[in-house]
């Protein structure tokens, strides 16, 4: 990857840093479909619970559901603010805590943006900044909508040539992901109504 010059000039029209920040969220469609994902994976568990007499109570499990959802909920909450000053990466104040708070980075203080490969083939990047005489890497987020226009930003402001940088995951993936989503809540629906028969049956 290219190293980074000085501060490139701001977009046309805007200010030196007094532009109001662009803020990215994470796309509607990668939330939707992690969301029912974790839905379809966890929801009938405290249905088999009950059916099975197991020995975690269904009451615990939705509990336990219950916060695992909120947690995820909050991690794709994350939003990607840029400026004329940098790139900062936060979450809402209610969820903040759990992810430390996320991070923001001066453009003048990065110095590289490099790529690093995932565990199942894809391509990941990472800001490196400056921090006193250390350097530190800060991942680039790769799922939020309007990334291309994300990216763009990037090569504006630190003039890092950023060709090269797509997205971790296209679109498509996650129609079909969500594709089968869907089919695995139908196959839920009929689980948890079977294990309600079979708790009916046995109340019986």
């Amino acid at each position: 990857m290219a190293e980074s010059s000085s501060l490139a000039p701001a977009l046309s029209g805007a200010g030196d840093g007094a532009m109001a920040p662009q803020v990215f969220h994470i796309s509607p469609l990668i939330r939707l479909t992690l969301l029912l994902l974790y839905l379809a994976l966890m929801g009938p568990l405290p249905f088999l619970a009950q059916a099975t007499q197991a020995a975690v109570a269904p009451a615990w499990l939705t509990t336990g559901i219950l916060l695992g959802a909120v947690g995820i909920y909050g991690a794709l909450a994350q939003r990607v603010a840029v400026d004329g000053e940098g790139i900062q990466v936060t979450y809402p104040a209610w969820v903040r805590w759990l992810f430390r708070g996320g991070w923001r980075l001066p453009w003048a203080k990065v110095q590289a943006l490099k790529p690093r490969s995932t565990g199942q083939g894809g391509l990941v990047y990472y800001f490196v900044g400056a921090e006193g005489a250390e350097q530190r890497a800060y991942l680039l987020p790769m799922r939020v909508a309007g990334f291309a226009r994300l990216v763009e930003l990037v090569e504006t402001y630190t003039g890092i040539d950023t060709q090269a940088v797509k997205p971790l995951a296209q679109p498509w993936m996650y129609f079909i992901l969500l594709g089968f989503t869907l089919l695995l809540l139908l196959v839920d629906a009929w689980t948890i109504t079977t294990a309600l028969s079979m708790g009916l049956a046995s109340g019986g």
